[in-house]
């Protein structure tokens, strides 16, 4: 039997946490570097660390919730029209499979058993007129559970080996640098090439879970590297010209 990708919203979850995981501590303390302080790198990465994981978490959980919310209240529209204007949903109905291909008179059949089965037709609308999946009541939690703890976990990586770190350290490999090297600019200089060997490792990684071809996945490791590193040269220059400006 073919086998297809399934549990795509907890993927997508766990990728936005884990892409914005790597890019935008990385952004933030490359930024903080260009004032000159190990220190404020240091904090201020822990602290953005921290805010975002419960940012994502909380925004993952809201935006399910709304969903649900946005669901529940789709649905009831459709069951008050199918009783006060059955008429114009029937002909809903058979613009809708007409896309497929399908002629009025081999509609007419279809109508008709929706006509006695108004829950049947209330799924079928909500499948594939309006495109909404009906969530379940454990989603808003799950999809928070997953994206907050990804965007501070991040994902596994050579370095945990070669540091004896036994825990997933996704989010803190940019300033593992910092913790381990005094002078600044050699430490920006490694933080970047940490960062962006785990950021081609996770394009790459991305892609081929999914299931896509090794060319698409090379696209994008080098679409995920080239925006971490834009990221980071944009969070270093603004930061820098603010610094100037205040001083």
């Amino acid at each position: 039997l073919e086998r297809h990708a399934t549990h795509t919203s907890f993927i997508r979850d766990a990728i936005i946490g884990l892409a914005d995981g790597l890019t935008v501590p990385f952004a933030v303390t490359a930024g903080l570097s260009s004032i000159g302080s190990t220190k404020l790198v240091i904090l201020g990465g822990i602290a953005e660390l921290i805010a975002g994981s419960l940012s994502m978490g909380l925004g993952a959980f809201l935006a399910t919730v709304t969903d649900a919310h946005h669901f529940r209240i789709e649905e009831a529209r459709e069951r008050r029209q199918i009783v006060d204007t059955p008429e114009l949903e029937g002909e809903i109905l058979i613009g809708l499979l007409s896309k497929y291909e399908l002629s009025r008179e081999e509609t007419l059949p279809i109508l008709e058993n929706f006509t006695r089965n108004p829950e049947s037709r209330i799924k079928f609308m909500m499948d594939f007129e309006l495109k909404l999946e009906c969530p379940t009541w454990s989603r808003p939690w799950v999809s928070a559970i997953t994206m907050g703890p990804a965007y501070l976990i991040g994902q596994y990586s050579l370095l945990q080996t070669k540091l004896k770190i036994n825990k997933p350290i996704g989010g803190l490999i940019p300033m593992i640098p910092y913790f381990v090297t005094a002078h600044l600019n050699t430490t920006l200089l490694v933080s970047i090439g940490i960062t962006g060997v785990m950021l081609v490792i996770f394009g790459y990684a991305k892609p081929v879970i999914i299931g896509v071809n090794r060319y698409s996945a090379l696209c994008g490791s080098l679409e995920t590297f080239l925006v971490g590193a834009v990221a980071a040269g944009a969070s270093y220059g603004i930061v820098k010209a603010v610094n100037i400006g205040v001083k």
